[in-house]
């Protein structure tokens, strides 16, 4: 994240960037290279475990998610050592098969969620795309609209290139409301609210109007009535 450097440090830097993971990458890098020896750390020989391409995508997907391997690599590290405590306490015969039911019975909820359809299935929830560490994540950004003075109210820590998006937006359906078979009268006296839930959190690395190109775009739309930004 080059973004917390300080800019005279980092115009004296030769920095290398690298993309990060893709999830099918992790879970080829786990099978090939993080299992085995944790799995030897934990006294099990390669015959005495075996964890599925479904549990490794799990745990990619719903417990680390994150731009490297180390939280991976600490996670299999743990989930081996748990295995081999049952094999020495005679709960589980070998050879142990690790599948997806056993990261969710050991780990619990998953700490991250796919929750795109749930989240746009509500009017006035769109999305767009944000910079993460991981590479990349799905931003929901919330409309509504509510009688009063017309304007437009926008919470969130947004930057300027957001703010400025989401009056262009409203400028466009008040110009074009006829194109867009909407009422103009619909339009009138009304005030809209357009909100970033995860926008309010604060965090390291891109953000949104951040004055440096970034392979970002949000896109606010003209729904009336979204959540991470990791």
């Amino acid at each position: 994240m080059v973004d917390t450097i300080p800019g005279a440090l980092l115009d004296r830097m030769e920095v290398i960037r690298s993309t990060a993971y893709t999830e099918a990458r992790e879970v080829a890098i786990a099978r090939h290279h993080l299992v085995p020896p944790p799995a030897r750390a934990a006294a099990l020989r390669p015959e005495e475990v075996e964890v599925s391409d479904d549990a490794l995508r799990a745990i990619v997907a719903d417990y680390t998610r994150e731009a490297g391997v180390r939280s991976l690599e600490r996670e299999l590290g743990r989930l081996l050592r748990k295995v081999a405590t049952k094999v020495a306490a005679g709960e589980r015969a070998t050879p142990v098969a690790v599948g997806v039911d056993d990261i969710r019975g050991g780990w619990g909820r998953p700490r991250f969620f796919f929750e795109a359809a749930d989240r746009t299935s509500v009017p006035g929830v769109v999305t767009g795309l944000a910079v993460t560490g991981a590479g990349g994540d799905v931003l929901f950004v919330e409309a509504t609209s509510s009688e009063g003075t017309e304007g437009l109210t926008l919470t969130g820590q947004l930057g300027d290139v957001m703010k400025e998006s989401a009056e262009i937006a409203l400028s466009y359906v008040r110009s074009h409301a006829a194109d867009l078979a909407i009422d103009p009268a619909d339009l009138r006296g009304r005030r809209f609210h357009v909100h970033v839930p995860a926008g309010a959190v604060p965090r390291t690395g891109p953000r949104p109007g951040s004055p440096s190109p970034r392979p970002w775009s949000a896109c606010c739309g003209t729904s009336r009535s979204a959540r991470r930004w990791a």
